[in-house]
């Protein structure tokens, strides 16, 4: 598998994009028929492990990422 990307969505879930496969703790393969999928990171949806957009009505928030610092690269 190659190309792929994972997109941190900020307040929101992670994106995957390209060519992936997804396998559950067990070792199955979860069946994803697109291209692009939506991975829920606020705990709350109801089609898990798939983002569902709960996200947007308990007001789920995530922590600011790597901030740079100036003049340091």
């Amino acid at each position: 598998m190659t190309n792929s990307e994972i997109v941190t969505c900020a307040n929101g879930p992670l994106l995957i994009r390209g060519d992936f496969e997804l396998v559950d703790s067990s070792g199955e393969t979860i069946d994803c028929r697109r291209r692009t999928v939506a991975l829920c990171r606020c705990g709350a949806s109801n089609i898990k492990p798939f983002c569902d957009g709960t996200h947007k009505l308990m007001g789920f928030r995530t922590e600011p990422t790597i901030e740079e610092t100036p003049g340091e690269n």
